[in-house]
């Protein structure tokens, strides 16, 4: 990481999070550099705005004011050139605000993508450039050669194609935002606002000015026109300016922007000041040196939209403004106390006749107005309303943080939770606290991944979840988390022998003293939560995915194929006793196969195909393969093996423990083995491939069981557990009463 890149993720922490956890991050960071780790770091924020505009005057208001608006009401946010948008982006932000983008295949396949992900995406306008049928009123697209007028109707028209692909609109005026309700069905009106800098530099400005001691009787006309489109405004007030300037010799005319000189002001030349645009820093100066501000338009739904820019500019250096009675100024303007305001010509005259010649009014209204903007125009006391529009228009987002993506059975419990989720309208994120970035892709679809090492967290997080004990900590120390949960799938403390320190660590998190939500796909570890640590706890059955674990006709005539599964390494999954049992068998009649996503076989396993490290859509075809699983765990929260193997119409024969009772039960979905007694289980092994009726009973029973754990109808108690359309107010299932089992002896 470059200095650079250091010092913008340094202040983007202390902006976004405060010291704390800068403090933290910033040793994290030292603590990589050290070992010699060094990683490219993405930002995850809530918005992502995307400048269409080539422009830096609208850009400025529309993406920089509005994105310090948010940075004042919490919200973390980037901009980026629409040409510069990457479709990598989308799983970096919880949602995006498209201002005056014309549509590329990018945009659209971006906004598409951010709508499968349950993203939300605004589109924001200053300008009714939306449609051909409003642009044709501007006088000025007439004198456009064929291929100009093309070029410019095309932009039109791609804009438009990009607003009718958001969900909503942003905009500056009601007039845009009636207009822009034909498009989209939500519009809120945000209007243009001050920045903090542009606030400072006009106050600077304006402590400049008051402090000349100016004794000229010069009264300066302003007339900021931003563009030669604006002529036809100007030609509104030009028999009054002529009238005037006749009139009253101590009477100038300064012109900012572009602006054809009419023909009827030549004579006074000498009397029109005029100045080239210039960089936005130094604009206020020039208002400021001006006495008056005048601004006309002609009355057309294309002016009504535009928005009152000028009168705030110049109200924050105190200069007074006239304005034509249309769209933004009529709305924002009080006539007579912060300005005035015109319908005709004749208001016009007698509106500057009275601020040219009456010096203590017209600072009256300057100073009116000046207050009135610094109270109501400014990004620090404006953006709330913003930030509370876009933040409940957002989906619900829940961010999973996890030891690693690497397969594992509660990986794989957390992934299906995840595409239930945002099959159920959620924006979804897997936080992973290894170096894992590439999004999780299955037959479900597609869940979002960002590295905790890689990528910062400065958004807002409605739902986050622990899914490890070394994951609480993420979850109880990051400050923007509103529901905060745990998903329990086993007794952590237990994972650690008697005697290392991670035994504590791990127990502390079953009494976290956060406001923890806990969740468990476990009766067993709901039955401990509750009785050992007094938490109240959710629960909601496991699953399989039967798209993928199927049964299939399996022929016991032949070689008997059994498959033992676990890391012989891991006491707990005690995988040496199912090799004692499998080594007792006569290798002619059976076949074993060996399945560990981590560990080597022992020198004494006795097997004929180890199968290491598959990924999860192949184990159904190993379990499909296989005629009988022996499972002889210790301690798990959940077995999911037994179940796979009955899914795929097997036999599981089974040292029964905590985590498979709640839907084993002996002699009719399984056989269950007292554990350590390896002779029973090999008798039970010669019984069930010699008992046709026994198999057959055992292999319905268990093909019926799997099905009653099928995903697809636990969904509605999946989403219950996350506080997702729950069905009763304390949260807890009622779908499920754990089976009796028996021991066989």
């Amino acid at each position: 990481m470059d200095i650079d890149m250091l010092i913008k993720k340094s202040a983007a922490t202390l902006k976004y999070e405060g010291v704390g956890p800068f403090i933290k991050k910033t040793y994290s960071y030292t603590k990589r550099k050290i070992s010699g780790v060094t990683f490219e770091v993405n930002n995850y924020k809530d918005i992502l705005f995307i400048n269409g505009c080539g422009l830096p005057h609208p850009a400025r208001y529309r993406v920089d004011h509005q994105i310090e608006q948010l940075h004042f009401n919490g919200y973390s946010c980037d901009s980026v050139f629409y040409e510069n948008l990457s479709i990598e982006q989308v799983k970096y932000y919880r949602a995006f605000i498209f201002f005056r983008c014309p549509h590329t295949e990018v945009v659209e396949e971006f906004i598409n993508k951010a709508k499968y992900f349950n993203k939300k995406v605004f589109f924001d306008i200053d300008d009714l450039v939306i449609d051909e049928k409003y642009v044709k009123e501007i006088k000025y697209l007439k004198s456009m050669s064929e291929y100009e007028y093309n070029l410019y109707i095309t932009g039109v028209n791609r804009m438009k194609r990009t607003l009718e692909l958001c969900d909503y609109a942003i905009t500056t005026t009601d007039r845009l935002s009636k207009e822009l309700n034909h498009y989209v069905p939500e519009v809120f009106i945000n209007r243009n606002v001050a920045s903090e800098k542009m606030v400072e530099v006009s106050l600077k400005a304006l402590e400049k000015m008051e402090g000349l001691d100016s004794k000229s009787e010069k009264i300066i006309l302003g007339y900021f026109s931003g563009s030669i489109t604006h002529n036809d405004n100007f030609n509104l007030i030009l028999p009054i300016i002529k009238k005037i300037f006749e009139e009253k010799p101590n009477v100038y005319l300064k012109v900012v922007g572009i602006l054809d000189i009419p023909t009827e002001l030549e004579t006074f030349k000498n009397r029109i000041l005029t100045e080239k645009f210039m960089d936005w820093t130094k604009l206020p100066e020039v208002i400021a040196s001006v006495d008056i501000n005048i601004a006309p338009l002609e009355e057309s739904i294309f002016n009504e939209a535009k928005s009152e820019n000028k009168w705030v500019e110049a109200s924050l250096v105190k200069v007074a403004t006239i304005a034509s009675n249309v769209g933004a100024f009529k709305d924002m303007i009080t006539n007579g106390e912060t300005g005035l305001l015109c319908n005709t010509t004749e208001e016009w005259e007698a509106a500057l006749r009275l601020l040219v010649d009456n010096k203590s009014f017209r600072k009256i209204i300057a100073s009116n107005a000046h207050k009135e903007v610094l109270d109501n125009c400014v990004t620090a006391y404006t953006g709330y309303e913003l930030f509370d529009f876009i933040e409940s228009r957002l989906n619900d987002n829940i961010c999973f943080v996890l030891p690693s993506t690497q397969v594992s059975g509660g990986v794989n419990v957390v992934i299906k939770h995840c595409n239930i989720l945002r099959n159920a309208g959620l924006d979804v994120l897997i936080l992973s606290m290894g170096e894992e970035q590439t999004n999780i892709i299955n037959n479900d679809g597609e869940i979002n991944v960002i590295s905790h090492h890689k990528s910062a967290l400065h958004a807002y997080l409605r739902k986050c979840v622990a899914s490890l004990w070394t994951t609480v900590s993420f979850v109880n120390t990051y400050s923007k988390i509103k529901e905060k949960y745990y998903l329990v799938q086993g007794f952590e403390t237990n994972f650690s022998d008697f005697g290392n320190v991670m035994r504590i660590w791990s127990n502390l998190t079953y009494n976290s003293f956060s406001n923890m939500k806990y969740l468990t796909i476990s009766k067993w570890c709901e039955n401990w939560l509750k009785k050992k640590y007094k938490k109240e706890v959710f629960f909601a059955r496991n699953g399989l995915d039967l798209s993928l674990f199927f049964p299939v006709e399996k022929d016991f005539t032949n070689k008997i194929i059994i498959l033992i599964e676990g890391n012989g390494n891991n006491p707990n999954k005690n995988t040496d006793e199912s090799f004692k049992i499998t080594n007792k068998l006569d290798p002619n009649k059976y076949e074993i196969w060996y399945l560990s996503n981590d560990g080597k076989p022992k020198d004494w396993y006795r097997y004929d195909k180890f199968i290491n490290k598959v990924p999860y859509v192949e184990v159904a075809e190993i379990y499909q393969k296989c005629h009988i699983l022996l499972k002889s765990s210790k301690l798990e929260s959940f077995s999911y093996p037994p179940l796979e193997m009955m899914a795929t119409g097997g036999i599981a024969i089974v040292a029964p423990n905590e985590g498979n009772i709640e839907y084993l039960e002996n002699n009719v979905n399984c056989l269950l083995y007292e554990p350590g007694n390896i002779e029973k289980a090999v008798e039970m092994i010669t019984l069930v491939t010699t008992d046709d009726a026994l198999r057959t009973r055992i292999i319905k029973e268990g093909i019926i069981t799997a099905k009653s754990r099928s995903w697809t109808i636990l969904e509605d108690e999946i989403l219950n557990l996350y506080n997702v359309n729950r069905k009763n107010n304390n949260g807890e299932s009622e779908f499920y009463e754990t089976k009796k089992y028996q021991i066989a002896k």
